[in-house]
């Protein structure tokens, strides 16, 4: 029997990284206490791409296609995000857990705004991350930091 704990991919921001676009973090307590028992590996696409800060991003939705955009210069940055995404599963081909951050562009699982090219929000969505990482790790259970806190409304510090 093996004794090598289960791996567990985490948005980084969530575990009390400055990787958001603003510079922040989001941790919560709650996830990382209750995955102590795992192999923590962290993960944010956009940091390593773009710097901390950064311009934020949106997904948008572009001739029937959702496209990750940048809000302010518009730039498409969709290639740049997969290549990155696709590295990092190629490095963690194999993971028991999956918990992301809801409603970023990246990493939200079905809580991501998705806009129009008017920038108004008309569905919710995956993020980029979560899109490729349901495609990869299909036996997975991919969530989100939300799942955590309803066990522990105060685990956000």
């Amino acid at each position: 029997m093996s004794s090598a704990k289960k791996k567990v991919i985490v948005s980084a921001c969530i575990l009390g990284e400055y990787c958001r676009y603003d510079g922040k973090t989001k941790k919560i307590s709650a996830v990382e206490e209750a995955l102590k028992g795992y192999e923590i590996i962290p993960f944010c696409p956009e940091a390593p791409l773009f710097g901390t800060p950064r311009e934020r991003i949106n997904v948008m939705l572009r001739e029937g296609e959702n496209r990750i955009v940048t809000d302010e210069t518009n730039k498409d940055v969709t290639k740049l995000l997969e290549g990155e995404i696709n590295a990092f599963i190629a490095a963690h081909p194999q993971v028991d857990r999956i918990v992301l951050k809801s409603k970023s562009p990246s990493c939200g699982y079905g809580t991501t705004p998705i806009l129009d090219e008017k920038k108004d929000p008309i569905a919710l969505g995956n993020g980029i991350a979560a899109e490729l990482m349901q495609a990869h790790y299909k036996d997975i259970k991919i969530e989100d930091e939300c799942s955590f806190m309803k066990h522990n409304p105060n685990g956000s510090d």
